[in-house]
């Protein structure tokens, strides 16, 4: 099999979420492929993946556009992703959310797999991390521009040969807002290496997709290596799990103020990781509503956030319809059980009972409720079974399910 010439394609890059853990594995797999995105700005996103070749759009130049302008002008989406050249590319693999990459043009010679976090959000009702609507202005503009952004979305969703969801959830988005079917590939969930033990950090066996082996361009031997060559080391334990975790950027959509509220009102311990982001007036309403019970950590090095994980007594779940929800699984490869709204990727990630329990009443009393209901059968869970099932989504599962994916793909073209 000849080597693939292949290209990423990414909304954006700047706060490094769900979405761009899973661009970075795919960067790996593909180590010389070029990443195609409408912008970038400074942040952890970039930090990481600098050192690749980014090609930003023409709009990237247009001042404050990547900090300011790209939300309001998102209706040139359609002439961003058109303006890039895949000519001579084999595959093309584009990462869909929000600013719809999935709009990208290819020809008949190229594969194009996109792989959908989730329809964007806010051209079909759900919750984003800014309740835009009750802004007049906004939705006066907003029922304008998304008609036509809606309209767009359809019609790129049309172009990739494959879509990929990354959960069943987002696959019935898909079936709903775009009449086609999917492949559900869950995403990448690990945690660093030099930290835990249990954590896969394997990606590829070096077997490549007609089972010869991978040329050396395809593998970076640096970071794509199997189980075996490392040593396991014991993870972190704490005898205490005195308090509940939330790990999120600090913005509205996420049910953060639900998670406040409640541990406030019942004097519980709760730690928030994670930087504000969007308008500073989510944050500044979240905070208002915390008891000095409440911790706001902001941004964590990936060794303290995996000590917090692992000294948790619960992590708590609280998106009304979450895509898929990584932070939950990384708090379950740590043995903390979870406290979920029974919605969204939740249910596909939380086994009730063994990994967790749900909640149903969407309110600080229905929360309030699960927590102590959680307390009485908190000696019910076993650390080693909630490691075990969270290992199920791992990095290595995730590689191997994406080259079945690529490689059925490939074999179908004429």
């Amino acid at each position: 099999m000849k080597r693939l010439r292949v290209a990423l394609v990414h909304d954006y890059l700047g706060e490094f979420g769900g979405a761009e853990r899973v661009l970075e594995v795919l960067a790996e797999m593909f180590p010389d492929a070029p990443i195609y995105t409408a912008f970038f700005r400074k942040g952890e996103a970039y930090e990481r993946l600098k050192h690749r070749d980014i090609r930003v759009s023409w709009a990237h130049r247009i001042p404050f556009f990547s900090t300011k302008l790209h939300s309001p002008l998102r209706f040139l989406a359609s002439l961003i992703w058109e303006s890039f050249d895949f000519k001579g590319y084999d595959l093309v693999i584009s990462s869909a959310s929000w600013y719809i990459t999935k709009g990208i043009l290819t020809g008949p010679e190229t594969v194009h797999i996109s792989y959908i976090h989730t329809p964007p959000r806010y051209l079909y009702g759900y919750e984003t991390s800014i309740d835009w609507q009750k802004y007049w202005p906004l939705r006066l503009y907003a029922r304008v521009v998304n008609n036509f952004l809606r309209e767009y979305d359809f019609v790129s969703a049309q172009r990739p040969d494959v879509l990929i969801a990354n959960s069943e959830n987002v696959r019935r988005r898909i079936q709903k807002f775009y009449r086609r079917d999917a492949i559900v590939v869950y995403p990448p969930v690990e945690l660093p290496l030099n930290s835990t033990t249990v954590f896969s950090r394997v990606a590829s066996r070096g077997i490549s997709l007609s089972g010869h082996p991978i040329p050396p361009s395809l593998v970076n031997s640096n970071k794509m290596v199997t189980d075996d060559q490392f040593p396991r080391k014991k993870i972190i334990e704490f005898s205490s799990r005195d308090y509940f975790l939330v790990v999120s950027r600090v913005v509205g959509g996420k049910g953060l103020e639900l998670a406040v509220k409640a541990c406030s009102e019942l004097g519980l311990p709760l730690k928030i990781v994670g930087e504000a982001a969007g308008w500073s007036s989510e944050y500044k309403k979240i905070r208002q509503n915390a008891s000095s019970s409440v911790e706001f950590l902001g941004f964590v090095s990936d060794e303290k956030l995996i000590k917090l994980y692992s000294g948790a007594k619960a992590f708590l779940a609280t998106a009304r319809d979450e895509d898929f929800g990584m932070t939950v699984v990384e708090a379950q490869l740590c043995g903390t059980p979870v406290i979920a709204y029974r919605g969204g990727g939740y249910l596909e990630t939380v086994v009730e009972g063994k990994t967790g329990i749900f909640f149903d009443d969407y309110s600080v009393r229905g929360l309030k409720k699960a927590i102590n209901q959680f307390s009485i059968q908190y000696s019910v869970f076993s650390i080693p079974e909630i490691k075990k099932h969270a290992q199920k989504f791992s990095k290595d599962r995730f590689v191997k399910d994406i080259r079945k994916v690529i490689e059925k793909t490939i074999n179908k073209m004429p």
